[in-house]
């Protein structure tokens, strides 16, 4: 039970809080003795192990996602649809999880109860300075059209990611399927998502540093058990409730209007991939009982099914779509950093960019999160935050990314009867 990833986790921040709290010292802010100062190294190492894979990370996968759209596509009708209906769905996702977030907001009864830090939080989109349209249209652009290496060096996220769209069409369009340049891509981003995978493997480490400085700086008061301990729960019960709302009401309603299948007797058909997503919390791992669920009980064509729910497993990411959108702005109030209209947009947008092809591994979507928290100015160590509740709220995000993928084999053959085939 010790070797497994989410369990060291858990017992790491705990560890931390409960080690903070008997050992800590708010005078170590001021004088760090050896061991502060040890911890603050793990914690700068860790933080720096993040932001240096976020660049090629971004890079790579977005060429990567676009190159497979690309190659799609070129299956017309059903690969147009498919691709239509996982857009779709994804940002209905984060409209719901937008909308939820501004009009509930539950965390908002309690101040921010953390400080901005600094350190990383150069890369945002938006200048909170930019007082005009105008202004911020022409900083975006400014941003996007910059040299590659430039973007990369320098983590500028709007030109990493304008880059990466450009080529990416580039090489769709200009090559064909068996260019080694496609199979250099994606060799690249393999060897990024390894050593990411590695990354992961000292997350106990990371968090335990993190969370340790993290106790110390907020304190041991009631501020801690009170405040932000509620608005943690609160973020959590609130993400749970709009993951089931997308899961249980969006996605069969847009099937019974597509199809005419009711929605209970949809959900009934989905039960068992469902319960084996949300017990395995992997796509890739459901994949087998979702192939014969469509098949045998929704009455798919296997040309459909063999399809849509391959695709659907490394794209079609509702859950983690909402999931991060949410999150940032939970954790920009934390941290109490006001976000305009325009800022939400770019948490809309780049929820939407980091969750198409999200890395088939635990704790996948903080891979993401981190483009998004990087964009609008949040510091990258509040993913520490997320990872002690990540793993749970996990398990409800897959079964909805599941379910999505099934009811889009329905929706692809409604729409493409007689276009099956490429």
């Amino acid at each position: 039970m010790l070797k497994n990833l989410t369990v060291q986790i858990i017992l790491s921040g705990f560890a931390a809080v409960v080690a903070a709290q008997l050992l800590g010292d708010s005078a170590w802010l001021k004088e760090p003795t050896t061991f502060y100062e040890i911890i603050l190294m793990l914690k700068v190492a860790f933080l720096a192990a993040l932001k240096m894979l976020i660049a090629p990370m971004i890079f790579f996968s977005l060429i990567s996602a676009i190159a497979n759209i690309g190659s799609v596509l070129k299956l017309r009708r059903l690969g147009s649809v498919t691709i239509a209906y996982y857009l779709m769905t994804t940002l209905l996702a984060i409209v719901l999880g937008l909308i939820a977030v501004f009009f509930i907001h539950p965390w908002e009864a309690y101040p921010p109860t953390l400080e901005q830090s600094l350190t990383f939080s150069e890369s945002r989109m938006i200048d909170p300075g930019s007082d005009s349209l105008i202004a911020i249209l022409q900083q975006l652009l400014l941003m996007a059209f910059t040299n590659p290496l430039h973007s990369l060096v320098n983590l500028n996220i709007v030109g990493i990611v304008t880059s990466a769209f450009l080529l990416g069409i580039a090489m769709v369009v200009s090559l064909g399927s068996d260019s080694p340049l496609f199979g250099l891509v994606r060799d690249a981003n393999a060897v990024i998502l390894r050593v990411l995978g590695w990354i992961i493997r000292c997350l106990p480490i990371g968090i335990f540093a993190i969370l340790f400085d993290f106790t110390l700086k907020l304190g041991v008061s009631d501020t801690f058990s009170s405040d932000f301990l509620t608005q943690l729960l609160q973020f959590s019960i609130l993400v749970t409730l709009l993951t089931l709302t997308h899961g249980f009401i969006v996605l069969p309603l847009i099937a019974w209007i597509s199809t005419g299948r009711s929605p209970a007797s949809l959900i009934r058909s989905l039960a068992q991939p469902l319960l084996v997503a949300f017990s395995t919390s992997s796509s890739a791992a459901t994949l087998p009982v979702s192939m014969k669920t469509a098949e045998e009980t929704l009455k798919v064509d296997q040309s459909v099914s063999s399809f849509v729910l391959p695709l659907g497993a490394t794209m079609n990411m509702d859950g983690t779509a909402l999931f991060e959108a949410v999150a940032a702005i939970f954790l920009a109030y934390l941290y109490g950093i006001e976000l305009s209209t325009l800022m939400v947009f770019t948490v809309f947008l780049m929820a939407m960019i980091s969750s198409i092809g999200a890395p088939g591994m635990p704790t996948a979507s903080m891979s993401g999160m981190q483009i998004v928290l990087l964009a609008v100015g949040i510091p990258l160590e509040a993913i520490a935050i997320l990872l002690v509740i990540e793993r749970p709220l996990d398990t409800f995000r897959t079964m909805v990314n599941v379910q999505g993928d099934l009811i889009g084999t329905l929706v692809v053959q409604r729409y493409t009867r007689g276009h099956t085939n490429p």
